[in-house]
């Protein structure tokens, strides 16, 4: 089937913009990758592996194409031996920053109240 019969953003078959968001960075890692690179600024392809213990190589690159493909992370890629890849957030990508903070903010909160009511 094509991509684009899936792709919610390029079919219109979303009911709001929030949705479009959610799919462009849900998922267990695109916004730990997004925040660490709002964070860092640069990180390089092994840098992930430490930043982000967690998530496998093959996860990592998949993520990262993703995000890429949707114009939020730039990839730039050294012509030296070996190949050195780093990653950047892209203007879109930076414009993601304020609402990823809110959501850290939020979810401290959360946390804690939690906690306590617990």
């Amino acid at each position: 089937m094509p991509e684009d019969r899936n792709n919610k953003v390029s079919c219109s078959n979303y009911r709001c913009e929030i949705e479009v968001t959610l799919e462009v960075i849900g998922g267990k890692w695109k916004s730990l990758i997004l925040w660490n690179l709002g964070e860092h600024g640069v990180i390089r392809f092994n840098e992930f592996k430490r930043i982000i213990p967690d998530i496998s190589q093959k996860m990592l690159s998949q993520q990262l194409r993703d995000l890429e493909s949707n114009k939020l992370v730039e990839r730039k890629v050294y012509n030296q031996v070996p190949p050195m890849v780093e990653y950047s957030l892209t203007e879109m990508g930076q414009k993601l920053m304020p609402i990823l903070k809110e959501m850290d903010i939020w979810g401290k909160d959360f946390v804690a109240k939690y906690k306590k009511n617990k």
